[in-house]
């Protein structure tokens, strides 16, 4: 098959995919068609399907697998597949492995890695945290590595969720460097766990969508929730320190109007919003760049607020 990072503007592709999401949608005309994403293991593209009662075109829905037949156009300097033909498959037509995007990165080594950080964390109270989540809590640990970090903006693939959290954590520490004022157990716990909520707010691959909690609670306060719940279990804890943590994962956003219940009250507090806000546009320009077929003028961004433009040579 032709993975969709090799796709180019006019290739006719005759292969399988899968159905990320499916939209029923109508144009100015008022006529019906449907809008899709498709995806396989390196990344999504968008489809348009604009005869979608036409003889050619099976019934499908999220998460099928399909047989596309059609050609790969250039619309606003992204990619986008006009189908013409699209049939449903079967089990055993496709490999499953070939279709889940999962991190560029080795999860083991990341994994291994974010131990060794937790390793250097001298309060008591807070390795303690640490290790009955990252040690101790099987199921956690499975959801952990296989989450990804966002539905679509960053990190979205399995084991998103790792790569997010050690970026942070790894900019965090070279903070504590910078500036001596940081507390670096409190910072490099709450950074290891700003995001943990996200293995409740979103369902695995390949669904990798909201779950009714998620869309309720959202991960900043199911992480707080799941933080407080470790520490019931650990006697002595301090109240002032509990509140501090809780307090970093809940103005990890920054700003009211960014989901943060809370703006940041301590230094601790701003130095993970940023290393959060840091790592997340960074990954996000990354994957966009990742997508470029022609230097320059890539077209309005809508997360950047600005037309993107790319260097990058073949």
């Amino acid at each position: 098959m032709k993975f969709i990072k090799d796709l180019t503007p006019g290739d006719r592709i005759a292969d399988i995919y899968m159905c990320k999401h499916k939209l029923s949608a109508t144009t100015k005309n008022g006529k019906e068609y449907y809008s899709v994403t498709l995806q396989d293991k390196t990344g999504t593209i968008d489809a348009k399907i604009w005869e979608p009662n036409s003889d050619g075109i099976d019934e499908f829905d999220d998460t099928d697998y399909i047989d596309v037949f059609g050609e790969v156009t250039s619309f606003n300097g992204a990619l986008q597949i006009n189908v013409k033909r699209a049939r449903k498959c079967h089990e055993g037509e496709y490999d499953p492995s070939l279709y889940l995007p999962v991190s560029s990165k080795d999860i083991d080594v990341m994994y291994k890695e974010l131990l060794g950080i937790i390793g250097t964390i001298g309060n008591p109270y807070l390795k303690k945290l640490l290790e009955e989540f990252f040690i101790q809590d099987e199921a956690f640990i499975t959801a952990f590595r296989k989450s990804s970090a966002a539905k679509t903006v960053h990190h979205s693939f399995i084991g998103g969720l790792l790569e997010h959290t050690l970026s942070v954590t790894k900019l965090c520490n070279f903070y504590c460097t910078a500036y001596p004022a940081l507390n670096r157990d409190l910072l490099l716990t709450a950074a290891i766990c700003h995001d943990i909520g996200k293995t409740k707010e979103l369902s695995l691959y390949p669904v990798n969508d909201y779950t009714d909690e998620g869309q309720f609670l959202g991960h900043i306060v199911m992480g707080t929730e799941m933080v407080g719940e470790k520490i019931r279990g650990i006697e002595g804890f301090p109240v002032i320190l509990k509140q501090e943590l809780q307090h970093c994962i809940l103005a990890h956003h920054g700003e009211l109007e960014y989901g943060s219940p809370k703006k940041p009250a301590i230094i601790e507090a701003v130095a993970l919003n940023l290393a959060d806000n840091t790592d997340a546009k960074m990954e996000t320009f990354t994957e966009i760049l990742g997508n470029v077929t022609t230097p320059g003028w890539q077209g309005f961004n809508k997360f950047f607020e600005s037309n993107i433009f790319s260097t990058k040579m073949e």
